[in-house]
């Protein structure tokens, strides 16, 4: 059995080791805290309604019937069926880290031919893909010249050259080809 004062180290020692190892946890913890901040969840990219384009709105003209403007711009997303004069075209994407977008384009027409169309800027349909596009861009373009070098690594054996010029040799295949089905009798 130990004494007293040979029991006073030891207990010494023990919450030492006890500190240093809730120390550690908790080093351990904070880490592990912003670990688990750095990782985000995917979220998936919503996309809803009709592309519209500043190209395709400067297509349309007074004037125009429903189904020229329904080649232009598609059907519409939304068709009232209290105002059926009213055709709303409605442009919504949500994507992880960029600002949810929303565009809207509201045409009215009187009887079959479009009267009237007002609505938010489109972007060209460039601007539109440069926005959609989040792929890095290195800016290094890579050459496409072979040196004479290069070119030569991939000349073809001399035995598969004979075989080349021996398929060329072949007969010629013929004009025309038989029906794949029997005409009927």
């Amino acid at each position: 059995m130990l004494g007293s004062t040979q029991r006073q180290p030891l207990l010494l020692a023990a919450a030492l080791l006890a500190g240093i190892g809730v120390a550690g946890c908790s080093s351990t913890s904070d880490r592990m805290r912003n670990a688990l901040y750095a990782v985000t969840p995917y979220k998936v990219e919503v996309v809803q309604g009709n592309v519209v384009t500043k190209e395709q709105v400067e297509a349309l003209k007074p004037g125009m019937t429903r189904q020229q403007v329904r080649d232009i711009l598609g059907t519409s997303l939304l068709t009232d069926v209290f105002h059926s004069n009213r055709w709303d075209y409605v442009f919504t994407i949500k994507r992880q880290g960029v600002d949810p977008q929303q565009r809207r384009l509201t045409l009215m027409f009187n009887g079959d031919t479009l009267a009237s169309f007002e609505g938010d800027p489109m972007p060209s349909e460039q601007e539109f893909v440069s926005t959609i596009d989040t792929r890095k861009k290195s800016g290094k373009v890579p050459v496409l010249e072979a040196t004479e070098d290069q070119l030569k690594k991939f000349d073809a054996p001399a035995d598969a050259k004979s075989t080349e010029a021996s398929a060329r040799s072949l007969t010629p295949l013929p004009p025309t080809y038989p029906p794949l089905e029997s005409s009927p009798r």
